[in-house]
């Protein structure tokens, strides 16, 4: 069993004894995504860690989402506790790279990319580029924030 799932579900024992009904709400929605994901597809399997966080990676994100509509639609208290569920899901996943970090990985993917090539990567290598910086980014930078910092570095 994936170690995050545990640390996951020991929270959510925490979290009931404690009556947080906020954080075990959420808990819980988020171990039934993790169920959802394992037994989608063919048949039933058990995450991996790497899974999990980006069953976690996409809770977030849609948590984020939703908070926007929410705010742009005048929702304020619906669009509070969406941010606060992210919140809550955010403590399970790494540390989120900074903005120096970021360019300085974009630099190395874009290095090995054009050590592959032989040449100067351009918007065409792009994909390429994204690749490598996924593989090395490893579910710290989201992929918008990520591909926007390759494409202002093939743009410079």
């Amino acid at each position: 069993m994936s170690t995050i799932k545990e640390q996951i579900r020991a929270d959510l024992t925490t979290s009931m004894k404690a009556r947080d009904t906020a954080v075990t709400g959420t808990l819980r929605m988020i171990l039934a995504a993790i169920q959802a994901e394992e037994v989608s597809g063919k048949e039933a399997r058990e995450l991996t860690d790497d899974d999990v966080m980006k069953v976690l990676a996409r809770e977030t994100k849609k948590r984020a989402e939703a908070a926007t509509v929410f705010a742009e639609n005048d929702r304020e208290e619906l669009a509070v506790k969406e941010r606060s569920e992210a919140e809550i899901i955010a403590r399970y996943l790494p540390s989120q790279l900074s903005d120096d970090e970021l360019t300085a990985l974009v630099d190395k993917a874009y290095k090995a990319v054009e050590e592959h090539t032989g040449e100067a990567p351009t918007m065409k290598q792009m994909g390429q580029i994204m690749n490598q910086a996924t593989a090395l980014a490893a579910g710290r930078a989201d992929g918008k924030r990520l591909s926007s910092a390759v494409r202002a570095k093939l743009q410079a």
